[in-house]
């Protein structure tokens, strides 16, 4: 399937990391964008304390501080990015930051970009970190009406048999 620009959502799990070798053996595009979604750190701990509506601590310094979190992004997205042209798609990078939800974040991107294929894989690592949980990966499928490919984790190999 040959399209003008596909959006790959990319966190850095292993799935992630197979979604965009999948699209690059099975789709071809004019341009790939390789989208890191990310949280600030601010709200992360707001969520992970139960708290809701915190202001950012008077101890976190102005704008001239990066945020962790995207720090972080930023590097896992050049990852993304650096396989995605590996693959062999005209691949470059962008990170989105989350106000609501990760699905919300590349939904909104994949509408601003109007974008062909959404291309994402299932179930990634879990923690803070995670990128796409299967309910993710659900919520995208359920909100953006677009052509998506969802990469799933490798099968179990087959068990071998004694003949």
């Amino acid at each position: 399937m040959a399209c003008d620009l596909m959006l790959i959502a990319y966190d850095g799990s292993e799935n992630a990391k197979r979604a965009v070798e999948y699209a690059g053996r099975f789709l071809s595009a004019t341009k790939a964008v390789v989208l890191t979604a990310w949280e600030p750190m601010v709200r992360q701990a707001a969520r992970v304390s139960g708290l809701s509506g915190v202001m950012q601590p008077e101890w976190v310094g102005d704008d001239e501080i990066e945020d962790i979190a995207y720090v972080d992004a930023k590097h896992i997205n050049a990852e993304g990015v650096r396989l995605a042209k590996l693959s062999g798609l005209n691949a470059e990078a962008r990170t989105a930051e989350c106000t609501s939800t990760i699905w919300n974040a590349i939904v909104d991107v994949a509408d601003e970009l109007d974008v062909d294929i959404i291309v994402a894989g299932t179930r990634g690592a879990t923690g803070m970190r995670a990128l796409l949980h299967s309910s993710v990966a659900e919520a995208v499928l359920k909100h953006c009406h677009r052509p998506i490919l969802l990469v799933p984790p490798p099968g179990k190999p087959p068990a071998d048999h004694e003949h």
